[in-house]
């Protein structure tokens, strides 16, 4: 018997938010594509138009703008989950941030045309909707608790949401500039933490 492909992990994600279809899965399937990236490589430069819809299979990205030359991270993203550049992808215009696998990553994409028969499902509609709101919720809980929270707070958190296996490959320049820190206070503040 042959080991089913990895494909169906999407399936297995999508499942969680929405019943699928075994008609509407065949067209799911055909509309992504697997792409591998290596360490440190851009999924997407700032200033180029987001062209996929993805599925990350395996992998640890991050999302970040340059601003007056310096990076700032924006999040992470650990698998399984889905990304884009939403507003680039949805508008095809220039994005304002870039996309970096920060490990070897795997990922399944879909292109903008084959995307937008894919809208016109309801089973994908009703998991894009809950992706967004899920997405829109992480961020905002972020805003508040950068304005209300201590950086080791911050931080504490931080190490509920990510198992240690995946902070360990975060470099501390990135993990900083998440929490908004210098990276000598994140360094401080590991070092108090037992």
């Amino acid at each position: 018997m042959t080991k089913p492909t990895t494909v169906h992990q999407i399936k297995a994600f999508i499942e969680k938010y929405t019943t699928v279809s075994n008609d509407d899965w065949t067209i799911i399937r055909a509309s992504f594509t697997q792409r591998v990236f290596d360490k440190n490589q851009l999924i997407l430069e700032e200033g180029k138009i987001c062209r996929h819809f993805y599925f990350l299979e395996n992998g640890l990205l991050r999302f970040f703008y340059n601003i007056d030359g310096e990076d700032i991270t924006k999040t992470f993203t650990i698998a399984p989950y889905c990304f884009t550049s939403r507003i680039s992808f949805r508008e095809q215009a220039a994005s304002k941030e870039s996309i970096q696998a920060l490990e070897n990553t795997i990922v399944w994409q879909t292109d903008f045309q084959q995307y937008q028969k894919l809208a016109k499902m309801e089973c994908w509609q009703i998991f894009i909707r809950k992706i967004i709101n899920e997405v829109q919720d992480f961020t905002e809980a972020h805003f508040m608790e950068m304005k209300v929270m201590t950086a080791e707070e911050r931080y504490k958190k931080l190490i509920d949401i990510y198992p240690d296996d995946i902070l360990s490959k975060i470099p501390l320049k990135h993990l900083s500039s998440f929490l908004g820190i210098a990276p000598q206070s994140l360094s401080r503040i590991r070092k108090n933490i037992p």
